[in-house]
């Protein structure tokens, strides 16, 4: 996916899903715990850990859904 739209999906409050090629998902708290350089773009989780990605294997990215299911 290109970076530029990878940038304008996670930009403002979250949470995201960014699922990669290999069917991997991480989870984004807020648009903030995103970063991109002009190679990468690195995932931070809300323990502090990093994840670096390929923008090449970003295949879907969505917000999580917040509402609660009915009983």
């Amino acid at each position: 996916m290109n970076p530029a739209i990878i940038k304008k999906q996670t930009t403002g409050p979250g949470p995201f899903i960014i699922r990669t090629s290999d069917g991997l998902e991480y989870r984004v708290p807020h648009g903030e715990f995103v970063g991109f350089t002009r190679d990468y773009v690195y995932v931070q989780d809300e323990q502090g850990g990093v994840d670096i990605l390929d923008p090449l294997h970003v295949v879907a990215i969505r917000p999580v859904n917040k509402r609660r299911p009915r009983s």
